[in-house]
């Protein structure tokens, strides 16, 4: 199995195809391996197998490209997990409705990976999760079918790093951080990374590796709290908060900007933070800044509602019957991944008032299914147009996408509330614009 990973002469199965699976599977085709994706969505192996790409920043042309080299394949049917010499599971770790670890995904995945097997592979997990997990519910779930790890299943943990969207970074030159269950584990998982990475970062158990993942996730999601409370406070003091990171951002050394928002997305820093304060409790430890940058994150929507509100009241207009439009719908600009976005929230809380609300969004024309938003499923982005635009009473930067045309918003808008500091560049009239 070294060697072949080695000399790229094997097979690789990436189990779970999104935006993480999808260009790991590119990845390893493009290295020279044979790649075969695993799904248990039959539309994702099928827009493969036709040439197509189904995440908008992955082009088409990369699937096209791999199949046509003879080394993509795809499937549901997990019993080709035999003919394969490594396989990396990608697949989601949510929380429940009481913010605590939905591990379902990664139980399942293992059980359904388990029964097709053999000695002479290796495993790897790459779902964000707490300490232990790999050790817990992957180790547990091999040993019991029979394999003895570090000697016939070689089992490792390597977290995601993928960042969508990012066209300085692609999955193959982000560093891959790999810890193993064993020595021989660990140098399984090297050798399958090194095959594809330009540089693996190797450390000393699967543990290390699961908790380096948090740290990097917890930094960002404890500064961005802190940004978001300084955002209220400068506001309340007449402050634009958005030049105060400006003039910080000058400093040469020990500064590192973090910008405020409607709210934390992504399938990363609104989530993970919350697996290590679960974990941690086990040990008796109350990790507060952790759970107080995530108080303070989520009550970002309902600080840009009252903002709205107060705005809307200023011109004579209440919340209930006016028209709000939310542009944006992605959680991030210019891509259309709309996992845990706070657009969703602001959907609900304007609603929920009474607003007429609606989106506009070029990369999510229609609400696909979503784990926590099927009240949504279905709707579709309105059409861009002057018309419909100036029938909007409120017009709520949530999302900040280049595609946008900031001009023509300016020009066609009575009441602009701006989450992304998005129209800091756009000559707009006295009032027009307020900041959220």
């Amino acid at each position: 199995m070294l060697e072949k990973l080695k000399s790229k002469q094997g097979s690789v199965g990436v189990v779970g195809l999104g935006y993480v699976g999808l260009p790991l599977l590119l990845a390893y085709a493009k290295a020279g391996f044979r790649a075969v994706g695993i799904d248990i969505d039959p539309g994702k192996p099928e827009a493969l197998l036709a040439g197509r790409s189904y995440i908008k920043h992955i082009p088409g042309e990369h699937v096209s490209e791999a199949l046509a080299s003879g080394r993509l394949e795809a499937t549901t049917d997990f019993s080709i997990i035999k003919t394969l010499d490594a396989i990396i599971l990608c697949v989601p770790t949510p929380l429940d409705e009481h913010f605590e670890p939905d591990l379902s995904y990664v139980v399942n995945t293992v059980e359904a990976v388990v029964p097709h097997l053999k000695a002479g592979q290796v495993l790897s997990l790459e779902s964000t999760t707490y300490p232990g997990t790999t050790d817990e519910e992957v180790v547990t779930r091999v040993e019991k079918a029979g394999f003895k790890v570090g000697t016939e299943i070689h089992v490792v943990y390597s977290p995601e790093r993928e960042d969508p969207g990012n066209t300085k970074f692609s999955a193959t030159n982000i560093p891959k951080v790999v810890g193993g269950i064993t020595p021989a584990c660990l140098e399984a998982g090297v050798a399958l990374y090194e095959a594809a990475f330009e540089q693996v970062v190797p450390v000393s158990s699967c543990k290390v590796a699961e908790l380096t993942k948090l740290l990097e996730n917890i930094y960002r999601a404890v500064n961005i709290g802190l940004v978001n409370e300084l955002k209220v406070a400068a506001d309340k003091m007449g402050i634009d908060i958005w030049e105060v990171i400006r003039a910080a951002s000058t400093k040469p050394f020990g500064f590192t900007a973090f910008y405020p928002g409607p709210g934390l997305g992504g399938h990363c820093i609104p989530i993970d933070p919350f697996y290590l304060t679960w974990k941690a409790r086990e040990y008796g430890v109350h990790t507060r800044f952790i759970e107080l940058a995530g108080e303070i994150n989520r009550s970002m929507p309902n600080y840009v509602v009252h903002r709205t509100m107060e705005a809307l009241n200023s011109r004579g207009k209440p919340v209930k019957g006016s028209r709000i439009l939310l542009m944006g719908l992605a959680y991030k600009a210019n891509v259309d991944d709309m996992r845990e976005s706070p657009t969703f929230a602001l959907l609900d809380g304007f609603k929920n008032l009474g607003a007429e609300v609606s989106f506009y969004d070029p990369h999510v024309p229609v609400v696909g299914p979503t784990r926590e938003h099927m009240n949504w499923a279905g709707t579709r982005s309105i059409e861009w147009s002057e018309e419909t635009i100036r029938a909007q009473d409120c017009i709520v930067i949530s999302t900040h996408h280049a595609a946008f045309d900031l001009a023509q918003l300016a020009a066609w808008s009575d009441l602009i509330i701006d989450t992304r500091n998005a129209m800091a560049s756009i000559d707009t009239p006295e009032g027009l614009v307020i900041k959220a």
